[in-house]
Formats: C-alpha cells, structure tokens, sequence
C-alpha cells in the first residue's frame, strides 16, 4: 500500500508506534509538525521521518550493545587482573617456601 492511495486521516495518524521514551525530542517535535501539513507533502516527508526512526532505534540499539560488551569486557579484564595477581601471590609465597626450605637443608 502506497502513500498515494492512503485516506488522509490515516496518513494523518503515526504508521508506526513511536515511543517518546526511544526517540530525540527533535524527531518527535519534526513528526508533529510534519501532521500538520497539507496531504500531498504529508506523502513526502512521512515515509522519510519513518526512515529516520528506524534508523535512530537501530542506531540506539547497537550502541546499547556496544555498551554491553565494553563493560562485559571490563568486567573480564578485572577477573584476569584478579587471577594474575593471586597467581603471582601464589608464585611468591612458593618461592619463599622454596628459598627457606633451601637454606635449612644447607
């Protein structure tokens, strides 16, 4: 269904469910404004609005898990900090139990 052969009331209503909450004020402000427009440029701008909110979601959605996957990958670098540090206490105290079981065998 194209544009050309939509009643105007329903080029008037928003095609897609836009929630306020996943899109910049500025787009919103842009999609009201664009409703109040005469039909035939309604017909125009409507399905390139529709783009950009698709795009803005898309775009929020890979950040949030380029977000998700940085901080995974901090939490990963803190374990192995963790392990590395226990791991060289460990080889510290074996050495010093070494050196001291050395000496009383001398």
């Amino acid at each position: 269904m194209t544009l050309q052969n939509v009643d105007p009331l329903m080029a008037n209503s928003q095609s897609t469910e836009w929630r306020k909450d996943q899109l910049p004020s500025e787009l919103m402000e842009l999609r009201k404004q664009i409703d109040q427009l005469p039909l035939h440029l309604r017909q125009k701008l409507v399905p390139l609005t529709e783009r950009m909110y698709h795009y803005t979601r898309l775009h929020s959605r890979l950040l949030r898990i380029a977000q998700e996957a940085v901080d995974q990958l901090q939490l990963e670098a803190k374990y192995l900090t963790f392990d590395l540090e226990a791991t060289r206490r460990e080889r510290d105290e074996l050495a010093s139990e070494n050196y001291g079981s050395d000496e009383e065998m001398q």
